[in-house]
């Protein structure tokens, strides 16, 4: 286990218990811890806010909550798991009886040792989320029934860090922080968006990149709303979740389908052997549907391991830290730096020798590429760099014709540029 992964794993569980939503304090102490790694721009935007067709909610917080049986003993209890309550739940204090409290419990029975995660953003209402099997087990009652909570005027929370670059052309990263006690969906994505940062803020990078941490739907929403004239500086981007699971990558591309970022990821995880799988855009699943929405149409996709809904631990409690791994958080921040190097790396070039082969030999550039052991490889690279530098095709466009990886590709253009050979 590599260090990077120790880390990302342990802000994993660091983070794992705090009880998060689309806003409130839970979201505010995320972005806290958050902050000790990275500078964060944290922006509070208030309730009653119009931000495109959606308005800014009420601020929900929650102190405590459970059912205790007539026994007094808590058959249901918050700080067991945050999971127990319905987000965005109503305060309650009452006794019931099991008939009357049924309809505000839920269960899965299909699981039935597993807690369900379950939301109410936009109706008001409460309830509990509780393990099928201690359902099962409850007598009738009477039952004290607490949750202590409020929904009021407040605020909605974000926050941004920014990698500043040579260009103010921006790469998008962003990632959902509304989920309570679920390690995969999106501590674990968090926890990745974290390392890639420290480890751009190691070089200066061409790009400019910015960091969105914000709760889901409600957030990204309310990101675009403030930021229309910034949003077309964005030239790619990635939705970031899902990030920890033991299963394979999986792409999906943009609304355009062929948009920059589409082709360096396909073209990253082609090149790397890793298993992998690339869907298409679909106006379902984290918040590429609003950077992807057709007023913006931004070149956006979405990098996950094994998708939303896919896995059946997928919003229940067994999305917890043991079911993410380190290793699996590294294969992922790998991949995204592979991504980046390509981002970063790739251009067009002109040929300023475009008759006939230029003579590489006595330029010295047979064998100049630092001691790669398959030398046919160098030259082949050279030779496609040289014939396909016309002002027109980019590295990649390079790489992809002809089968060679982009690292190889773009190291033959330095060298070829070193030798005036190429003019950007």
């Amino acid at each position: 286990m590599s260090d990077v992964g120790r880390r990302m794993h342990a802000l994993v569980e660091r983070l794992y218990p705090l009880c998060r939503s689309i806003t409130g304090d839970g979201v505010r102490r995320t972005l806290e811890i958050v902050g000790e790694s990275l500078p964060l721009e944290v922006h509070e935007v208030p309730t009653g806010t119009e931000v495109l067709d959606w308005t800014v909610p009420k601020e929900w917080n929650i102190r405590d909550a459970y059912v205790k049986d007539p026994s007094g003993r808590k058959v249901i209890d918050f700080t067991e798991s945050s999971l127990h309550v319905v987000g965005y739940s109503t305060p309650v204090s009452a006794t019931l009886t099991l008939d009357e409290l049924r309809p505000h419990l839920h269960t899965l029975p299909e699981q039935p040792d597993l807690i369900p995660y379950r939301t109410s953003y936009y109706a008001e209402t409460w309830g509990f989320c509780l393990r099928h099997e201690t359902l099962a087990a409850l007598p009738p009652g009477p039952y004290e029934v607490v949750i202590d909570s409020t929904l009021a005027d407040g605020h909605l929370t974000y926050a941004e860090h920014v990698v500043p670059g040579e260009s103010a052309d921006e790469v998008l990263v962003s990632c959902h922080i509304c989920h309570p006690s679920l390690a995969n969906d999106n501590l674990a994505g968090v926890a990745v968006a974290v390392e890639l940062a420290l480890r751009l803020a190691e070089r200066r990078p061409r790009h400019t990149y910015r960091f969105v941490f914000a709760p889901g739907t409600i957030g990204a929403i309310t990101w675009l709303a403030l930021n229309r004239d910034r949003a077309g500086r964005i030239g790619a981007g990635l939705v970031l979740a899902c990030a920890g699971d033991r299963g394979s990558l999986t792409y999906k591309r943009s609304r355009r389908g062929n948009a920059g970022i589409d082709r360096v990821m396909e073209h990253v995880l082609r090149a790397s052997g890793r298993p992998h799988t690339v869907v298409d855009f679909s106006p379902y699943g984290y918040d590429e549907r609003q950077y992807c929405s057709p007023g913006f149409d931004l070149g956006v996709g979405s990098l996950t391991r094994t998708p939303y809904g896919a896995y059946p631990e997928y919003h229940t409690s067994a999305d917890n830290p043991g079911f993410v791994s380190p290793e699996a958080m590294t294969e992922t921040l790998e991949t995204l730096w592979e991504a980046v190097d390509v981002l970063e790396r790739d251009r067009r070039y002109l040929n300023l020798s475009p008759y006939g082969e230029p003579q590489l030999g006595r330029r010295g550039l047979y064998g100049s590429l630092g001691g790669r052991s398959d030398t046919k490889r160098d030259q082949m690279a050279m030779l496609w760099v040289l014939n396909l530098s016309d002002g027109d095709h980019s590295l990649l466009d390079i790489a992809e014709r002809s089968g060679l990886p982009f690292p190889l590709v773009a190291d033959a253009a330095l060298a070829l540029q070193s030798a005036g050979l190429l003019k950007e």
